[in-house]
């Protein structure tokens, strides 16, 4: 899928009611400076300057649901003690509704406490992790409270997320209980699967998301490279009853396995986009959210996928567990689009292009021309007309709009060749190809802030001139490079290659008639 498109499916995401079942997690990090090692013992000292506590594990996918602007409640269970209070602070204070968390007093919150050292105030890395948790199964009383709050409320929800971090909220009793409820209703249940060799608790769910060790632990199988991973996907769709398999391959992308047998639909990798990856912390929590929120959106499972992938990269480029607004994916994917896509195209395109910066406050420049053998006149004219502005936009006459302006013997150069090397210079944004006379058609399309024209016209003699002017904008004319154009150019060609003259000399001319 283009980046143009990839944009717009994502804009066609919604807010929809997530509900989420899991381990919830208190993440708490300790920032300070690594000074030295201490003279008690070998060991690094630091200098605490900061201190945070953030939500983590099955709370941490709630937030990143908050950040993409999805309704999302959570269903988990948190100890009774100050911990557990300070989490649920937290998620009221993202949004996140609690009717279905339950407060066991006999296990404590679960809490992962990370120091982050810097050295000479540079990248901090963690230095130490310190986990208070329990990972024995809810008590039969907590899991039938949990399934008697859950199942009759499911068909709420567009999509069911389990988030299992092995901690003991997602038994079988639980899951077997949700899913069962959930296919009933037709509601997509998405698991993030724990580390280990029995995945039977999960048999049912729609897919799940793996990472590569978990898939290979779940199925005796090894990926080592990308396409190895549709065996390990066919076998878990297999066994455990699933609709697809997402596999993630850290740097290799995801890949979408479906049930062997399956017609109208083939595995495919998706790679990701190289980053610089300064922390994984979180970056399986973001793929869950974000996929779910797109399928749950009705969105395809290939596009939910192209969405993970570009959500857990920013993801990564964080330190620590981070929230990714939904803001700035999508301006991730502008990005991605204005460097991918060709400066030439369509003028459909080129106005969404257009909008698109304009909404950035960026300031259009246009002009138009043969641009017939590019040459220095064309070129220091065009550097010009960019500094009017922040984007350039240049209008190139088609091949039958050269011929019809300077003969048949024109152009010399196909607008695709002309388009192109246009395209190449440094100061054009944007190349756009049109059949009419004039650019007026052009003009009313795009609305350009600044019209420029190259030569000794007057302002009123450019044409479009009234257009620009008519909605406030602004005319100017450039100067020229001296005894530059692209008809002296193609004159002094043509006068090279003609053929010589017949020189006579008239004396032999003379002795050659005698002598006849």
């Amino acid at each position: 899928m283009s980046n143009h498109d990839l944009l717009a499916t994502f804009d066609a995401i919604g807010q929809p009611r997530v509900l989420v079942i899991g381990d919830l997690i208190l993440d708490r990090y300790t920032w300070g400076n690594a000074e030295r090692v201490s003279q008690e013992a070998p060991v690094i000292l630091l200098r605490a300057d900061q201190r945070e506590a953030r939500l983590g594990g099955a709370a941490n996918v709630c937030n990143m649901l908050r950040g993409l602007e999805a309704e999302v409640a959570v269903a988990g269970v948190v100890g009774d003690d100050a911990d557990g209070r300070e989490l649920q602070g937290l998620l009221a204070e993202a949004g996140v509704s609690t009717e279905f968390l339950c407060v066991d007093p006999g296990r404590p919150t679960t809490v992962k406490e990370r120091f982050m050292g810097r050295a000479a105030n540079r990248h901090p890395h963690q230095i130490l992790r310190v986990d208070t948790e329990v990972r024995e199964p809810l008590a039969e009383g907590m899991e039938s409270r949990l399934i008697a709050w859950l199942v009759p409320r499911i068909a709420d929800f567009q999509v069911v997320l389990v988030s299992d971090y092995h901690k003991g909220v997602c038994t079988p009793r639980v899951m077997s209980a949700v899913i069962e409820a959930a296919r009933k209703v037709g509601v997509p249940v998405i698991v993030d699967p724990l580390r280990g060799t029995d995945y039977a608790r999960y048999r049912g769910a729609t897919t799940m998301t793996p990472n590569r060790l978990e898939a290979e632990l779940a199925t005796g199988r090894k990926i080592v490279r990308p396409e190895d991973a549709f065996a390990a996907g066919e076998q878990l769709c297999r066994d455990l009853n699933l609709e697809m398999a997402i596999i993630t391959l850290d740097r290799d992308g995801m890949a979408l396995v479906w049930p062997p047998g399956t017609t109208g639909h083939s595995h495919e990798v998706f790679p990701t986009r190289a980053r610089a990856v300064y922390d994984i912390t979180g970056a399986g929590d973001m793929v869950l959210a974000a996929i779910g929120v797109a399928l749950a959106s009705g969105i395809a499972p290939a596009q939910a996928i192209e969405l993970g992938n570009v959500a857990a990269g920013l993801e990564v480029e964080k330190i620590g567990v981070a929230v990714i607004p939904r803001a700035e994916i999508r301006a991730s994917l502008q990005a991605a689009q204005r460097s991918r896509r060709s400066k030439v195209m369509p003028r459909e395109d080129l106005a969404a292009a257009l909008a698109e910066d304009r909404a950035a406050g960026r300031r259009i420049v246009f002009t138009n021309g043969c641009f017939d053998l590019l040459h220095v006149g064309h070129v220091t004219y065009l550097q010009e007309a960019a500094a009017y502005g922040d984007r350039l936009v240049v209008a190139v006459n088609s091949d039958a709009c050269v011929k019809q302006l300077k003969g048949d013997h024109r152009p010399v150069i196909t607008e695709h060749d002309r388009a192109a090397m246009l395209a190449a210079l440094a100061c054009v944004d944007y190349v756009v190809v049109f059949d009419e006379e004039t650019p007026r058609d052009l003009l009313h399309l795009l609305h350009p802030d600044v019209l420029v024209k190259g030569g000794t016209y007057r302002l009123d003699e450019v044409v479009g001139h009234e257009i620009v002017e008519g909605y406030g904008g602004r005319v100017v004319v450039t100067g020229v490079v001296a005894g530059v154009s692209t008809t002296a150019i193609v004159r002094s060609v043509a006068e090279r290659q003609a053929p010589p003259r017949p020189h006579f000399d008239t004396a032999t001319v003379a002795e050659q008639r005698r002598a006849g």
